[in-house]
């Protein structure tokens, strides 16, 4: 894929995912997805697992809306560009509990049709991830 075509199609993902994580319309997110996306969310937290299909993938993007009470957002950085796959450094900031988290991931994506098609979100501290999507402070 070209970098250019992959940086398009990334960042209007990032894009959509922040209007919808501030509390925004999940249409956007949905013309991004292939039908048979998947989703998959390391560690031990209330988020973690593998999302299949767009509805799982969605209601995955809704939960974590809630759970971040509409504060969560996406900060992309740096892009590894390959045939069908993407790979973006990306921080993402959110109050939760009412304290404020950073985190750092790796998230490698399947491009597919301009579309993504897959996502394997590997946290960068999976111990600081998991504290702040857990039910309680570790």
């Amino acid at each position: 894929m070209e970098p250019a075509a992959a940086q398009s199609i990334l960042a209007e993902l990032h894009a959509a995912q922040n209007a919808m994580y501030a509390g925004g319309d999940l249409g956007a997110m949905r013309s991004l997805l292939t039908t048979d996306v998947e989703w998959h969310i390391p560690g031990d937290n209330m988020i973690s697992g593998t999302y299949r299909g767009i509805d799982e993938v969605l209601e995955y993007f809704r939960r974590r809306r809630e759970l971040a009470g509409n504060t969560l957002r996406l900060h992309p950085g740096e892009l590894l560009v390959g045939d069908e796959f993407v790979a973006s450094l990306t921080d993402g900031t959110a109050v939760i509990r009412g304290a404020e988290h950073r985190w750092s991931t790796v998230g490698l994506y399947r491009l597919r049709d301009g579309r993504i098609a897959a996502c394997w979100l590997l946290a960068l501290d999976q111990d600081a991830f998991d504290c702040v999507w857990s039910a309680q402070e570790r």
